[in-house]
């Protein structure tokens, strides 16, 4: 715990304060924990009638926590309402009319109020979690001490309370974080790349841009705003930051074995570009970024069966990531796609993929939204399970071809989650003759 927290929980700021948390996930739980430390009334609310009051055990006595619809009674007099990542501001903006936008924010903007160390925050719409373990690697490796969290792992209000300062903070932050920032601000803040994402949770694409481009709204002179070339023409005539602003794209700069494609080389060229802010040399980010390997469910290769590679890229759910994906192979590609669809053009998904894929077997949800347009390039089929649709896949394939989960799609039509869809992708596969 840094010196800030320990002097502002001595002083119980913020006593006689009420903080409403919206969200009985990790991340709302940390705030509730920071919020109780400071010395406010805490209550937790969350619309799941069906949650287990065992999970807030360890603040049980401290805090009130409220489940099922939500009501204007549940934020009354509530100095500062915090919202997890994930709950919509307009969902709730019923019951908020008598709270000031001020006093509304994100868990990460809260927790923002209180560190020391400098903050390195990337955001993007793909690549994102690549990125952030890649720069904090070349750190830890060049000797930096980090903490890595945000939208992965640990939130920033659990480092405030229970981990040791640290050099610097690395934080992976999305368009649900940022929309509800007010304040927030890294010393480097890394754009990585834009496409149509959690539209389902946007209003539209400018709602979308605007979150993403609230991570530089009060950067400084001092600050550096790095930008992936791609985005001139969608930033060009935006005043966005008061930082450096300096744009990067591939490069051969540093050899990375393990990370396949253009766009893993624009993302060793981002993670360069960030860690050289903090002190580290060309020669300790290489030995780094060469003995980097991805991770799990991010063009994964999972093995061979006979001369067919098969890959797991379930983390992929958005269309951009699909082509990019399918554009690190020089090999055919055999794509496995379907799940809840979060928005794109498909169209232009066959046409950009369209010199690389053999075939599409779809699986799942979003038959509807997929077929109608591959099937005018590519031959298509659709089963119901992801291990049907694996093993029709493998019975057409050739020696030397690509069988790739790339969905394109969220995964909650069939899985809990994008890692228990890769799973399973890859228990098919061993189980394949």
């Amino acid at each position: 715990m840094n010196r800030i927290m320990r002097k502002f929980i001595k002083e119980k700021i913020l006593a006689d304060k009420l903080a409403v948390v919206v969200g009985a996930g990790r991340s709302g739980l940390a705030a509730a924990r920071l919020l109780c430390v400071l010395g406010a009334t805490v209550r937790v609310v969350d619309a799941n009638d069906t949650l287990d009051p065992s999970i807030v055990n360890d603040i049980a006595g401290d805090i009130e926590l409220q489940t099922g619809r939500h009501s204007p009674a549940q934020f009354a007099d509530a100095d500062i309402v915090v919202l997890s990542p994930g709950v919509p501001v307009k969902r709730l903006e019923p019951f908020l009319k008598d709270v000031p936008a001020r006093k509304i924010v994100a868990e990460l903007e809260l927790a923002s109020w209180f560190i020391e160390a400098p903050v390195l925050a990337v955001t993007g719409s793909n690549g994102k979690t690549t990125t952030t373990t890649l720069i904090s690697e070349i750190l830890e490796k060049s000797g930096l001490r980090t903490f890595t969290g945000g939208n992965i792992g640990t939130p920033l209000c659990e480092y405030l309370l229970d981990m040791e300062p640290v050099d610097v903070i690395v934080l992976e932050v999305s368009s649900f974080q940022l929309q509800n920032c007010r304040l927030f601000k890294p010393h480097v803040g890394l754009f990585l790349n834009l496409a149509p994402n959690h539209l389902d949770y946007h209003e539209d694409m400018e709602e979308y841009l605007h979150a993403k481009l609230n991570l530089f709204a009060h950067m400084n002179e001092s600050d550096a705003a790095l930008l992936h070339e791609s985005l001139r023409p969608v930033l060009e005539g935006r005043d966005i930051t008061r930082a450096r602003m300096e744009w990067f794209g591939p490069t051969d700069r540093f050899e990375a074995p393990h990370l396949l494609g253009e766009h893993n080389r624009s993302n060793v060229e981002a993670a360069w570009q960030a860690v050289r802010r903090f002190g580290v040399t060309e020669e300790q980010a290489a030995e780094a970024i060469r003995e980097f390997k991805p991770l799990a469910h991010r063009i994964e290769p999972v093995g061979e069966k006979g001369d067919v590679l098969f890959v797991d890229d379930s983390k992929a759910t958005t269309l951009e990531a699909v082509v990019a994906a399918v554009r690190s192979f020089d090999r055919p590609v055999r794509l496995l796609m379907g799940g809840v669809f979060k928005g794109g053009d498909v169209a232009a998904l066959a046409r950009d993929v369209k010199d690389h894929v053999r075939s599409v077997a779809l699986f799942g949800a979003s038959r509807e939204v997929f077929e109608p347009e591959l099937a005018k390039m590519f031959p298509v089929s659709w089963d119901a399970t992801l291990d049907l649709a694996v093993k029709r896949l493998y019975a057409d394939a050739n020696p030397g071809d690509v069988i790739l989960l790339s969905p394109g799609t969220s995964s909650f039509d069939l899985y809990s989650g994008y890692a228990q869809r890769g799973n399973h992708f890859q228990s098919v596969v061993e189980e394949l003759a």
